[in-house]
């Protein structure tokens, strides 16, 4: 396998502190190393929301599959996320997209966003999943009086494509509704929701497997080969040979697994904390007690969110390296960002702190398709730090692809690409500075 980050990020350090890991350890998720000559219909290389969720539609369809994860299922960022199962999946904005694909694709596109929560929340039901949802909707805050304008701008633009009513909240009304902070107002979509992604994703789990789905765990796929009918993926302990191949891998994805993704992703770090439960009077001293889901209008945003069992969770988009010095640097960058944030829990303990990878695209939109000149060979990938949703929706799609039928769900235009290279090949993270950089000018302006 050849990654673009060093082998830390890759390793056990930046996940050890997930809060996650206490709600559903990591026993519980194992699986044994696939071992010997293996065969199936369809390969699924990766154990997440996309690749479960795939496993669990081929199974139940009838097909023999065969999923290889090269921790153990979840390891990656479907295990180690915020929980937010909300609108998203690409970082391009409707004027982007209107002008790359057209308006009915733009407006199929937006579409697909409130179907991606649909389907999650069919499969909790469907399933009997208890993920510890809460949150009616998706509250988002402005950080600034511009981006308060253009919120309100914006939200004419809510109903008609999700065909639900926003509710606008001025700065005067945060307080009352338990979102106190250095907002200067917001809007709330009544659509999505939260949830622990680990129970999520360990029922996903037990649903592909009592399908019939094989999961394997601490097998990395170390080469693809194409035979005349066959893909043969090769392992540490043996071969899986399978007539057809879904890549699922994401922002953990190798240059060479297959060569073709070499370039057309960009994993990116993401920072979490989960405090210790909060007091009601400590939810008082600060103006949350709302259940809310919520993030703000910054493009380096931050993301926060009141759980169920009265811990709070705080993330943030950055961190450009990865070593035992720069996850010491993000703790402490991300704990400045809470205290900054909500100064009344500056003295609460946060004992839990990670990170993981999210995944980009040249394109700023996501990929659900087949790989160019792999007949048989399909990838889903980069959902710009919302894989709950859209992650789980393309691996639905990718089932019915890998299964040689037009997908039953909408299968919007903006995800069948191409996916594009980005620049610099191996050392594209290069552009990675240059673009914080201006985020942060533009959210400090903004």
């Amino acid at each position: 396998m050849r990654r673009i980050f060093s082998d830390h990020a890759y390793g056990p350090a930046p996940v050890q502190g997930s809060y996650w890991a206490e709600t559903v350890p990591d026993e519980t998720l194992m699986r044994p190393p696939a071992t010997g000559d293996l065969r199936s219909d369809v390969a699924v290389i990766g154990a997440g929301f996309t690749g479960l969720s795939a496993a669990l539609h081929l199974a139940k369809a009838g097909a023999d599959v065969i999923v290889l994860d090269a921790q153990h299922p979840g390891w990656g960022a479907s295990g180690r996320n915020g929980g937010f199962c909300c609108l998203g999946g690409a970082k391009a904005d409707d004027a982007l997209l209107r002008r790359r694909f057209g308006e009915p694709a733009r407006a199929d596109w937006r579409r697909t966003e409130a179907d991606a929560i649909k389907l999650v929340d069919d499969l909790l039901q469907t399933h009997g999943i208890n993920a510890d949802t809460h949150s009616n909707g998706e509250t988002l805050l402005a950080h600034s009086p511009a981006a308060l304008r253009e919120i309100e701008t914006g939200s004419a633009n809510v109903n008609r494509d999700y065909g639900v009513t926003p509710t606008l909240h001025d700065a005067k009304d945060l307080e009352g509704l338990g979102l106190s902070g250095p907002f200067h107002g917001g809007i709330t979509v009544p659509l999505g929701f939260g949830l622990n992604p680990r129970k999520y994703l360990s029922g996903l789990l037990k649903a592909a497997e009592a399908a019939g789905a094989r999961v394997f765990g601490t097998s990395p796929v170390t080469s693809v080969t194409e035979g005349s009918d066959t893909h043969g993926l090769g392992l540490p302990k043996g071969r899986v040979l399978a007539k057809r191949l879904v890549l699922a891998t994401n922002g953990y994805s190798s240059e060479n697994v297959p060569d073709w993704m070499a370039a057309r992703y960009m994993p990116a770090q993401s920072s979490v904390l989960v405090t210790r439960p909060l007091s009601e009077d400590e939810k008082q001293a600060a103006g949350w007690t709302s259940a809310q889901m919520a993030f703000d209008s910054r493009y380096l945003l931050h993301y926060f969110r009141l759980m169920p069992d009265g811990r709070f969770l705080f993330g943030r988009r950055g961190g450009l390296t990865s070593s035992a010095g720069a996850d010491r640097a993000a703790i402490r960058t991300t704990r400045a960002h809470f205290d900054a944030m909500f100064p009344a829990w500056a003295k609460v303990e946060t004992p839990y702190n990670w990170s993981g990878m999210v995944c980009l695209s040249a394109g700023l939109v996501p990929f659900c398709g087949p790989i160019p000149n792999m007949p048989g060979a399909f990838a889903g990938f980069a959902y710009h730090g919302n894989g709950v949703a859209m992650g789980s929706y393309a691996g639905a799609l990718l089932a019915d692809l890998a299964l040689g039928k037009a997908p039953q769900r909408r299968y919007p235009r903006v995800m069948q690409g191409p996916a594009k290279r980005f620049p610099l090949g191996r050392f594209r993270r290069a552009l990675m500075p240059a673009i914080y950089a201006a985020a942060g000018v533009r959210d400090r302006l903004h």
